[in-house]
This record gives structure tokens, C-alpha cells and sequence, in this order.
């Protein structure tokens, strides 16, 4: 029995008719960038997220990148991020010239503590040397954060809040998606992700028609849009009237093409991530140290299925060693990793994120893993023990 971590060829060999077709139709018309399959792929993600614009670009960390660029957020500004995630969260914070500020987690969820945030936001305040302006809230492992808790925080202090959904996407809490507390929420088509292409790229959504209008100019090169050119006369091509300084991010005609096929059974599969993920939890409480607890009224998409265990890195090669595959997300936490020792965290330190960074362990996780594969994992963690 060959187990596969993430099995993106059992998801291929559903769609391939339909992929193939896609990608067939696209050589066709020849519209490579930009191309009617983006336009109504954007419809559809906006569609599916409670959205009213959606805005693709060429990858996870740009779509972090975007709205900080359209609300001009810059040099004495503070963006408060967790430390316990991928680095692309944070790394977008310098790229506009701010300061990451970076925030513990709670220890069920390992979704940003709202508690801690709040201390973070008034310790910055107090000091009086940045500017707090914005909240990076992760959706870690396919789970929303708390946003009701996190949305009241940035209201009451001012700051625009983003979730950032790359593991998380269709995620939601009683029914609803990140954005109906956040400001925007940004996502990842990274192919290892609940909803990947076969490439890269990235997309926002937003339901601000000023937002939606600035982040299309950054995405080409800063291009002139609608509002710029009015009360002005512009015949030619808008990429060459540049209004502001941007970057060169767009999702290609044949990603776009592949994830609307992929789209249409997206609902499906996070029903059986799931069942895939609630099996797990069964089966494990009680024989590790800990398994997921999902926020209450939350939905995962379960990105990953993450459990804790006393000898983590001896389970990992136990199980290397029966042909099952495991990953550690994350060894280091951010804020200890040379590029950014010297950003500042909230009061305290991050005590639970170097904790958890210690014990975690992630264990094969997609739609398509069998009963047979799964009880195989199961019954080798029972073997292992505690």
C-alpha cells in the first residue's frame, strides 16, 4: 500500500476529462494572460466566498501584498501577525516598508489569540513608535480564526483586518466566510492547498469597489483605471497610462481554466475532508497528546491534519519507516528565524508558539484518502504510542 500525503493524482484522474478539455479550449482562443476563463473564474470565487469582487493574481503571498499596497500602508505602520505560520505572511510587511508585530496563538486552535493581540496593539500604542494599522489573521491548517473576537479587536482600535485563507479557503464560521469580518481575505492556488491549480497563483476578495479598482491597477504594473481617467481623454491600451507604482502579478489563462474545473467540486471535497479529518480525531484522542479542536460553529477545510505528540520527531520516522508519510509545519517559528529577530513581538514573547512548534506533526490529509489508508495510519500511531 503506497500512502501519499497529499494525493493529487486521485484528484486529477476524476477531473482529467474536463481538465483536458479546459486547458484544450484555452490553446484554442489563444488568450494566455488575462483571458475569459480569469473573468469568470473571478465571478465564481467571489460567488462562491460571499463575495462581491474577486481579483486573481499570480500567487498567495502577492495577494497578502495587494490590499497593504491599496490601503498605503508603509514605513511607521505596525501589522500584527502570528509567528506560528508560513513566512510569506509576514514577509509581505517589510515589502511595503511596515513592521511586523508578531502575536501568540491560542493552544487549541494555533489560530492568532485575540487576547494577545489586543495587548500587542495597546504595548504598541504605548510605545509610541509605530503606527498600528492593520491585523494578518491565518486560517492555520484549513480552520478559520476567531474573527468575531478579532474583528471587534481591529474595530475598536482602527485597523483593517485580512484573513489570510491560503490553507483555509471555504473556510467558515456558522456559515460564513472569513470576509464577513475582514477587510479581505487572501488566499493561495498553490497546488499542495484545498483548492490548487497546477502552478502557482493567488486571488482577494473584497467587497469594496474602491479596493477591488486599486489592487486591479497594482496587479499590472500600476496600470490607469476607470476612475483615473475620468474628466481625462486616454485612446490607447491603460497599461501604459501608470498611475501608481505596481507589480506584475496576474493568474494565467490555464491555471484559471484548471481551477474552475476544480471549483466545481470544491463543496464536495470539503465534505470529505471532513469525514477524513473527524475519523482521525476519533480514532486519536487520548492516544496522542492532542488533536484539532475546531473553533465552535467552525468549518476546516483541513488543509492539514495536525496532532501533537511528546516524541513527535520519533513518531515521524516510526511511521517514515512503514511507507507513511508526515511534515512538521512549523519547526521555527517566524520571529525566531534570522530575518526577522529583530521585529518586535507583543508583551510577553510568543510562549505558545515556540511550544507548539516543538510537538506538532502533520499526517496525510485529502479528500481521497481511503478507509484502508487511513486505519493503516491509525493502527501505526496506536503501535507507537504516547
Amino acid at each position: 500500500m503506497t500512502i501519499h500525503f497529499i494525493d493529487l493524482a486521485a484528484q486529477q484522474r476524476r477531473l482529467r476529462g474536463s481538465i483536458d478539455g479546459a486547458v484544450a479550449r484555452v490553446l484554442d482562443h489563444g488568450a494566455y494572460i488575462m483571458g475569459p476563463e480569469v473573468r469568470e473564474f473571478e465571478s465564481q470565487l467571489a460567488r462562491f466566498g460571499n463575495a462581491a469582487k474577486a481579483l486573481t493574481c499570480a500567487n498567495g503571498t502577492d495577494a497578502i501584498a495587494l490590499p497593504l499596497m491599496a490601503w498605503g500602508i508603509g514605513a511607521g505602520d505596525a501589522v500584527f501577525c502570528p509567528s506560528f505560520t508560513f513566512a510569506a505572511t509576514a514577509e509581505v510587511i517589510p515589502w511595503v516598508n511596515a513592521t511586523p508585530v508578531f502575536v501568540d496563538i491560542r493552544p487549541d486552535t494555533y489560530n492568532l489569540d485575540p487576547v494577545h493581540l489586543e495587548e500587542s496593539i495597546e504595548a504598541v500604542k504605548k510605545a509610541g513608535k509605530l503606527v498600528p494599522k492593520a491585523i494578518i489573521a491565518v486560517d492555520l491548517f484549513g480552520q478559520p480564526a476567531d474573527y468575531p473576537a478579532i474583528s471587534e479587536v481591529a474595530r475598536r482600535h482602527g485597523l483593517k483586518l485580512i484573513a489570510d485563507s491560503a490553507q483555509g479557503f471555504g473556510c467558515t464560521i456558522d456559515g460564513k466566510h472569513p470576509l464577513h469580518w475582514a477587510d479581505a481575505t487572501t488566499t493561495s492556488f498553490f497546488p499542495a492547498k484545498p483548492l490548487g491549480c497546477y502552478g502557482d497563483g493567488g486571488a482577494v476578495l473584497t467587497n469594496s469597489e474602491l479596493d477591488f479598482e486599486l489592487m486591479d491597477s497594482l496587479r499590472v504594473h500600476g496600470k490607469s483605471v476607470q476612475s483615473d481617467r475620468t474628466g481625462q481623454t486616454f485612446e490607447h491600451d491603460p497599461k501604459y497610462l501608470n498611475m501608481r507604482i505596481g507589480m506584475n502579478s496576474r493568474l494565467d489563462t490555464l491555471q484559471a481554466a484548471i481551477l474552475l474545473e476544480k471549483l466545481a467540486i470544491f463543496p464536495e471535497e470539503i465534505v470529505a475532508r471532513n469525514r477524513v479529518a473527524a475519523r482521525y480525531c476519533e480514532e486519536l484522542a487520548g492516544v496522542v497528546a492532542a488533536v484539532p479542536r475546531v473553533i465552535d460553529g467552525g468549518v476546516s477545510t483541513w488543509a492539514q491534519f495536525v496532532i501533537e505528540h511528546d516524541r513527535r520527531d520519533a513518531l515521524g520516522a516510526a511511521l517514515k519507516e512503514q511507507g507513511i508519510p508526515t511534515a512538521v509545519y512549523y519547526p521555527v517559528p517566524i520571529h525566531m528565524q534570522r530575518p526577522y529577530a529583530d521585529f518586535p513581538c507583543g508583551p510577553g514573547g510568543l510562549p505558545v508558539s515556540e511550544a507548539k512548534s516543538a510537538s506538532v506533526i502533520a499526517l496525510p490529509m485529502h479528500p481521497y484518502l481511503s478507509e484502508g489508508e487511513q486505519q493503516a495510519i491509525i493502527d501505526a500511531i496506536k503501535k507507537f504510542g504516547s
